[in-house]
């Protein structure tokens, strides 16, 4: 089902996440429906084709003419087509640097949409389903407010959110109904935090007994699945940047390898002094990442696609390296403290994913310790309120952001935050203007802790869209009050896709409704 008719509040269309620049006018217009109302050139790259039909299914769900709209429309009066252009056909998997900005217009009789890419494409198609509303007296489909000029383009080029399986095991299918929950909203990254100190849950075809680490045999990714994922992700234009998080939350690679850790009664952090450690974590990026970056046409040979991998480094507990003889010893010889040899750990862990042509991510901590010694390529994400954003800015590095601490923390396990404490969250604050540019964007973590798939989607939205937007929408786009009315409304149109959204208006996140009612209401 789709929306009521799309309504104007204070010349604010109900759209999810706010367009960049639009213009819009006062008219109905109704829509022929048809297998051809979307049209592009023959030779379109396989991405566009898939999200056209996709997006076939959520413009008109209740079939293409409508019930009886042939009966009374006049087609000279509807709009009958959506001309789709771009300027590059390339649809390789998608980068951080990849252009998905678009031109929507939307005229009495004709609608066009132009791109500079396919996933500029694909963003056009989602604003375009939001404009998309439905008559039931008439049994007709239509856009109101035309004419419509949007020309939209993200504030920030990579926002995403993280998924644990670390904690608890997903389904497959539950990760692509994520993914493809995302890009109603606009998010273009699945950050796939694979392992944890519970679980290691995915199968290493080098190192094959890692995955002895799962929760149990049946809950486990065969790379086969994970690969089906990834083309998952690309056809939609997410990128999945995965995370093993090391050296600390590493006890489960023990299970299978337990030379790789400390010893049987101390088993973190990762064995920093043994050969073994090294050989596992090199053997382990290189089947990950193939060896090298992805390139236009090119794609990387690796399980992942994406030129990020997240190598973790946050919460280390040194206390078990000196109590290890050998492991002692060996900081001996190396004239090094247990805080040292983290720092070492965390910069060798980069400088092997450098050394394949990818760009490390590492938490908070790997900064706060290494500071200005990490290599220029690593991204620091930043989680911690005592991390110095510009500090980390003006030192000559990229960040993403998660703005993990209360009370406005994207942090989507901490239930007792609601999305307009999420949205005041601006990621620029204090931080000048001309260093602002290097924040390459932010997440929402669903830390799975106390989150399966039972639950997950009801955890997740509306909050998520609420970091959507502060990623997407221009910087002045800043006000909860102005926004409820759209995320009231986009909360429905996620319900009426499949999406468990929870009630936009409750104190705790995933709670039930209050009651009976509409979910405008709710």
């Amino acid at each position: 089902m789709l929306r009521p008719s799309l309504k104007v509040n204070a010349s604010v269309p109900l759209l999810f996440p706010l367009p960049k620049l639009f213009t819009h006018g006062s008219t109905a217009r109704t829509i022929l429906a048809s297998p051809t109302f979307f049209k592009g050139v023959s030779h379109m790259p396989r991405v566009v084709w898939s999200a056209i039909a996709r997006y076939q299914s959520l413009c008109f769900p209740h079939g293409f003419l409508g019930g009886n709209q042939q009966n009374f429309m006049n087609p000279s009066k509807a709009l009958t087509q959506l001309s789709i252009s771009m300027d590059s056909f390339d649809d390789s998997a998608p980068q951080i640097d990849t252009d998905e900005s678009y031109e929507l217009n939307v005229g009495y009789d004709s609608a066009t949409l132009h791109a500079k890419t396919p996933y500029g494409v694909l963003r056009g198609l989602e604003t375009f389903s939001q404009l998309v509303s439905f008559d039931y007296d008439r049994a007709q489909y239509l856009i109101e407010n035309v004419p419509w000029s949007i020309k939209d383009a993200p504030r920030f080029p990579h926002r995403g959110l993280m998924i644990d399986t670390g904690r608890h095991y997903l389904p497959i299918s539950v990760i692509k109904d994520t993914i493809d929950s995302l890009v109603y909203a606009k998010l273009n990254v699945l950050h796939w935090h694979m392992v944890d100190s519970q679980s290691f849950p995915l199968q290493i075809k080098s190192w094959p007994h890692l995955w002895k680490g799962a929760f149990s045999p049946s809950q486990r990714y065969l790379q086969a699945d994970v690969e089906e994922v990834v083309q998952y992700a690309h056809l939609r234009g997410v990128r999945v940047m995965v995370e093993f998080d090391m050296p600390g939350h590493a006890q489960s690679w023990c299970t299978g390898y337990p030379e790789v850790c400390p010893s049987e009664l101390c088993t973190t952090p990762l064995n920093v002094a043994s050969n073994k450690t090294w050989e596992l974590v090199g053997d382990l990026l290189q089947e990950m990442t193939g060896g090298r970056a992805s390139e236009p046409g090119n794609p990387s040979p690796g399980l992942f696609k994406d030129n990020f991998i997240h190598l973790g480094g946050d919460e280390v507990n040194t206390g078990c390296w000196p109590k290890t003889k050998s492991i002692a010893k060996w900081l001996r010889k190396h004239n090094m403290s247990a805080e040292d040899a983290y720092g070492y750990f965390s910069k060798r862990a980069a400088e092997i994913a450098i050394a394949m042509g990818h760009r490390p991510v590492q938490w908070s901590e790997v900064y706060d310790h290494f500071q200005t010694k990490l290599n220029k390529k690593t991204v620091v994400h930043i989680w911690k309120s005592n991390t110095n954003v510009s500090s980390v800015l003006a030192n000559g590095y990229e960040v993403i952001l998660n703005v993990g601490y209360w009370p406005k923390s994207w942090y989507l396990d901490n239930l007792d935050i609601n999305w307009t404490a999420v949205y005041s969250n601006e990621p620029c604050t204090n931080v000048p203007d001309s260093l602002c540019g290097r924040i390459l964007g932010g997440h929402g973590e669903m830390w799975g802790e106390n989150v399966d798939a039972s639950d997950l989607e009801s955890t997740v939205w509306p909050r998520m869209a609420a970091i959507a937007e502060r990623l997407w929408s221009p910087r002045e786009v800043n006000s909860a009050d102005q926004a409820t009315p759209r995320m009231e409304s986009f909360r429905c149109l996620l319900n009426s896709r499949g999406v468990r959204a929870a009630p936009v208006l409750n104190k705790m996140a995933r709670s039930a409704p209050p009651g009976p009612g509409s979910c405008y209401e709710q």
